[in-house]
């Protein structure tokens, strides 16, 4: 087994992101003591996406945030992209049902290969 030193990342993946090559890391941070800092400019970030009673929704985001810890940039934008897929799917099949958005409609089919006959 091979230690490998693992890190904290702070990930931003927009919603047409078409794979690890599209999210940004934002911060990372490798001693624990660091955290609070890390996850407080997390909840910052992210927080456009709560509703009125102080719940996320993935829906109402502009844009995927995500904290995860591994080892190397690359793994964590690929970690990230992963991790976030599902999300991604969901709030641009919102955008398609609500707001009848073409773009939204578009990555969907091209990115995700989702097909929407809404």
């Amino acid at each position: 087994m091979i230690y490998q030193e693992k890190y904290f990342y702070v990930c931003r993946i927009p919603l047409s992101a078409e794979g690890p090559q599209d999210v940004e890391i934002v911060t990372k941070t490798s001693n624990i003591e660091d955290f609070p800092r890390i996850f407080e400019e997390y909840e910052e970030l992210r927080k456009h996406a709560f509703n009125k009673d102080g719940l996320f929704s993935i829906i109402r985001a502009d844009e995927i945030i995500h904290l995860l810890r591994t080892s190397t940039p690359a793994a964590a934008k690929e970690e990230a992209f992963e991790n976030c897929r599902a999300n991604l799917i969901t709030n641009l099949q919102h955008r398609v049902m609500q707001e009848k958005d073409e773009n939204a409609r578009a990555i969907l089919q091209s990115v995700h290969e989702v097909s929407t006959n809404i």
